[in-house]
């Protein structure tokens, strides 16, 4: 294929490609803060019963799950309340109470915000931002989802005492400041490694 020469031709495919994201150590810092909220936090798996009625409540088909926030199919189920907010745990738990179903765009576009506040936002990929007919009945459902059972909220810290849970956060710090510490390597390795490609070696 002959390289494009007039400029809106190489435009069109310059817009046509984009780099795949960096991926850099203190960039997983989230990852590694929902891995350590998630370690300890409970799980309690729901009854076929219990997820009978939540799917009820949330007028939801079983043999054609879609996801509770814009109707797109569903491929995960999703903490209706966020686990972790400003790197802590919020004390909420995996529990029926807490999940429903859900799509890759609004679980990626959601993160951890609260429901509410994200889904009516216009956060990237979110149900209003998407322009959803339907947001107003949605929002009903999973108010009546909530009205349905209390989610179980607890303080980890007074739980295992104050000085194991510090000791556990300080850990969360160590890991965090030697990926920090592998990052700085890391940047050096690449400049050399870019250097020397430059120079055809």
């Amino acid at each position: 294929m002959n390289v494009p020469q007039d400029e809106a031709r190489r435009a069109l495919f310059l817009k046509a490609f984009w780099m795949p994201s960096v991926q850099t150590m203190v960039s997983r810092k989230s990852s590694i803060t929902n891995a350590f909220v998630n370690a300890v936090i409970p799980t309690v798996v729901p009854t076929a019963e219990e997820i009978e009625q939540a799917l009820t409540i949330l007028d939801l088909d079983p043999l054609d799950l879609r996801c509770a926030y814009c109707g797109d199919p569903a491929t995960e189920w999703d903490h209706l309340r966020p686990l972790v907010v400003k790197h802590r745990p919020t004390g909420f738990i995996s529990e029926i109470a807490n999940l429903v179903p859900c799509c890759g765009k609004c679980n990626q576009s959601k993160v951890n915000k609260f429901w509410r506040t994200w889904l009516l936002g216009k956060a990237p990929r979110s149900p209003s931002g998407r322009g959803v007919a339907d947001v107003a009945q949605r929002v009903e459902r999973l108010e009546a989802y909530e009205r349905w059972r209390a989610p179980t909220q607890l303080d980890f810290a007074k739980i295992i005492g104050q000085d194991e849970w510090d000791q556990y956060w300080a850990m969360w710090e160590a890991v965090n400041g030697q990926l920090k510490e592998c990052q700085r390597v890391a940047d050096g390795l690449k400049g050399t490694i870019m250097a020397r490609m430059s120079r055809g070696e």
